[in-house]
């Protein structure tokens, strides 16, 4: 079981199943922050499984009644097959710890597999003991995270010590090869017993409860130990004793998904490990010179001779503490808390409903007028950059402000609402928040909670999917290469590129870095559809965003701080709004306010030259249409975006919101994007000659000192939106001062303080 704590009460759910594979009787563990209770009822054998289950449901709610818990309590099941019991109790969150493909065990109930489904249609959150039972179960749940086991290394490394022999093991000659854990059909009993034969010189101690298996299956030898059950307590004083560790897990079904505890175990208590080749002790363990992987009994014993002629050696030892100190249980156990913690969130919110996501003192969309007439500045825009620049003025400087935007919501093109299946979609395309900023962190982390989110794409070229930007594995697979280091893709991309005098444009970027074939592949039709132009014939910035790397790293933005706001973008944005000194007039075009409306100071974010009326003619940019789909099914894609470069797809990119969301949810949501000459601005178009005909906008700018253009489309630049806000902070440091003096003068001139 794992080790877990919270300022919340949690109910575990842990199977027992004698040998004959009939219920018998359960446990329940409850954790209140202070106290473990364990309780555990008895169910009669002669009652069914459909009885015994009616029993189990009665005496719950009867322990439930009892301990008279003052709100619905977590419910953290670790194994399906408690789930028919407890699938009525209201709970503050549902948590499904699998710590294992249970249905491939020996003598697995007939029905583990529908009580699973089940499970894993109600849970809010699943954890896994481990990345190969991850990847199995990763599309079946919209939150689900992989927790390979941690070790209490303080408890082991008193193995180091030499702890006194037990007696029962101290009476074992060496050298001693030992085995601590559950001996079921999962150990390659097979390879216990030729080793046996071949090494009668070598004692084998094997420690653990034997189950599903009879006494006649085990293999009999003078030199192998069968100790049986020992306390948790004592297994270092075991382990002190032993020379070598022992893991000879069979390959078979049972252990296809398996993630050992006891691999960091044996570490910390200073001995090497022996081990069949499971894929999480390989994937996790395998570069490290303390654990050898062999396949069959003589594999073991060469591998074992190498340990004991290496024992002495601290340097094996100082490679294992190092990976050691990374594993902690309170590392296990904050990650674990903060999801348990937002999933009992995100349960919450969906029992409010759509109202539920908004802060109490803030309407519904519409228009919200103080009684004062008078505003110190008018804002055009509710989106990053007027919503920042409007709470700063009235949280810092005590202005009143208005905001005006002619859309009926606040958040710009960030708006994500509820759809008509309750799934959170963001309108107008994926908004994915990364930034190196500390200070943007910091503003917006006084409105949002954030969800960790790491944001990966890939590009479908029709037979094959691959990360994008272009990474190694990207290169092996286009090219069908195997190339394993960063020297060797640096070195074959040398060789693809082809020199380009003067990089003027979008293409000679990519041509130059990784020649034409790579170009052709990804950028020139995505380009073409992005932007409606060819790579030829826009600015090398375009194309200059998007790295190529020689790592595997397939992470879409490589920025310190990468996250999803917790209850989405338009909750942000309520909350940076929901001031007293700010008013809100939605589906309201700045243009058409009345005089009275108007102030001293006005900010304006949409398009520079829509404000000047065009006056030189219209600064081009490119739109998108979106086409919005609800699905019935869990999931599509496996990542959150999937790009589309080839020109005969008429999209650029599918979203999936739940993997950006982390929202659970039986069915999801797509959008298709479709870029467009026509509709709302919002790419400025990089060309020298627009560049040319911004500069003149921006001339005319500077004879309105009354006015300050911010944001995307009031700079006419691509900026990211830690960008905008980053502006916006930007801006406001410098109008403050200005504001507090004149703050300053209109005091005096009425005598306060005199």
């Amino acid at each position: 079981m794992r080790r877990f704590a919270a300022d919340r009460r949690v109910y575990f759910w842990e199977e027992m199943i004698p040998t004959d594979h009939h219920l018998a009787y359960l446990e329940f563990h409850s954790f209140d922050g202070t106290t473990v209770q364990a309780i555990r009822p008895r169910v009669p054998r002669t009652q069914c499984a459909a009885e015994a289950e009616r029993t189990l449901a009665r005496l719950l709610d009867q322990m439930l009644g009892l301990i008279g818990a003052a709100r619905p309590p977590v419910l953290w099941f670790y194994t399906p097959q408690m789930w028919p019991i407890a699938r009525h109790v209201p709970a503050t969150a549902v948590v499904y710890d699998c710590m294992d493909e249970l249905s491939n065990f020996r003598f697995a109930p007939p029905d583990l597999r529908r009580n699973e489904a089940d499970l894993l249609a109600a849970a809010d959150v699943v954890f896994t003991g481990g990345y190969s039972i991850w990847e199995a179960k990763r599309d079946r749940h919209d939150n689900i995270h992989p927790f390979p086991s941690s070790v209490d290394a303080a408890h082991f490394a008193t193995a180091r010590r030499g702890a006194l022999q037990p007696a029962d093991q101290a009476a074992i000659p060496g050298p001693r090869l030992g085995y601590a854990g559950v001996i079921d059909e999962r150990l390659d009993l097979g390879i216990i017993r030729d080793l046996a034969t071949a090494r009668p010189d070598w004692q084998i101690v094997m420690i653990g409860p034997v189950v599903k298996l009879s006494e006649a299956e085990l293999p009999r030898a003078a030199n192998i130990h069968w100790l049986g059950s020992r306390d948790y307590a004592d297994l270092p004083a075991y382990m002190s004793g032993w020379d070598v560790a022992l893991m000879p897990f069979a390959m078979n079904e049972a252990t296809r998904f398996i993630s050992p505890t006891k691999t960091p175990e044996y570490l910390a208590a200073g001995l090497q490990v022996v081990s069949t080749p499971v894929r999480d002790v390989r994937r996790h363990y395998g570069d490290l010179a303390a654990v050898r992987i062999a396949d069959d009994a003589a594999g073991f014993a060469g591998a074992i001779e190498t340990a004991l002629q290496g024992k002495e050696s601290r340097e094996w030892r100082n490679e294992a503490d190092r990976v050691l100190a990374t594993l902690s249980w309170d590392a296990t156990f904050r990650h674990m808390n903060r999801l348990l913690g937002e999933a009992a969130g995100h349960r919450t919110a969906a029992a409010l409903g759509p109202q539920g996501r908004r802060p109490p003192r803030f309407p519904a969309p519409g228009i919200r007028r103080g009684k004062s007439p008078a505003y110190d500045v008018v804002i055009a825009g509710a989106g990053f950059a007027g919503s920042v620049l409007a709470q700063r003025l009235a949280e810092g400087s005590g202005k009143r402000v208005l905001v005006v935007d002619r859309r009926e919501h606040i958040g710009g093109n960030a708006y994500d609402h509820l759809n008509e299946a309750g799934l959170l979609v963001h309108r107008y395309g994926p908004h994915i928040f990364h930034t190196n900023s500390d200070d943007v962190v910091a503003y917006l982390s006084q409105f949002t909670h954030w969800r960790p989110y790491e944001h990966r794409v890939l590009a479908d070229l029709g037979n094959m999917r691959v990360p994008m930007p272009i990474n190694r594995t990207t290169v092996n697979a286009v090219y069908g290469l195997d190339l394993t280091t960063d020297a060797e893709v640096e070195a074959f991309l040398a060789a693809q590129a082809e020199p380009v005098a003067e990089i003027r444009t979008a293409r000679d970027v990519v041509v130059n870095a990784v020649g034409e074939r790579l170009y052709e592949t990804f950028f020139r039709g995505y380009t073409r559809k992005q932007w409606g132009l060819d790579p030829s014939e826009l600015d090398k910035l375009v194309t200059a965003r998007v790295p190529t790397r020689t790592t595997t790293d397939d992470r879409y933005f490589t920025d310190r701080f990468q996250a999803m706001p917790a209850h989405g973008y338009t909750r942000m944005f309520e909350a940076m709004l929901d001031h007293p000194l700010i008013d809100l007039a939605l589906g309201t075009d700045f243009h058409d306010l009345p005089p009275r409306d108007l102030a001293p100071l006005t900010i304006y974010t949409g398009p520079i030259d829509a404000f000047f009326g065009h006056r030189f003619g219209k600064l081009p940019y490119r739109s998108l249409t979106f086409r919005h789909e609800t699905l019935d099914q869990r999931r599509l894609l496996p990542v959150g975006v999937v790009n589309f470069p080839s020109e005969d797809v008429p999209y650029t990119r599918i979203t999936e919101y739940k993997h950006l969301t982390g929202q659970v949810h039986p069915r999801t949501a797509i959008t298709y994007e479709i870029p467009s000459d026509e509709g709302d601005p919002y790419y400025p178009v990089p060309r020298p000659e627009n560049q040319a005909l911004f500069k003149r906008y921006e001339e005319l700018a500077l004879t309105r000192p009354d006015v300050i253009f911010a944001g995307r489309l009031g700079s006419y630049r691509y900026y990211n939106m830690d960008q905008v806000v980053g502006q916006a902070l930007s801006i406001y440091r410098r109008l403050a001062p200005q504001l507090d003096a004149q703050m300053t003068r209109a005091v005096e001139s009425v005598g306060i303080g005199d």
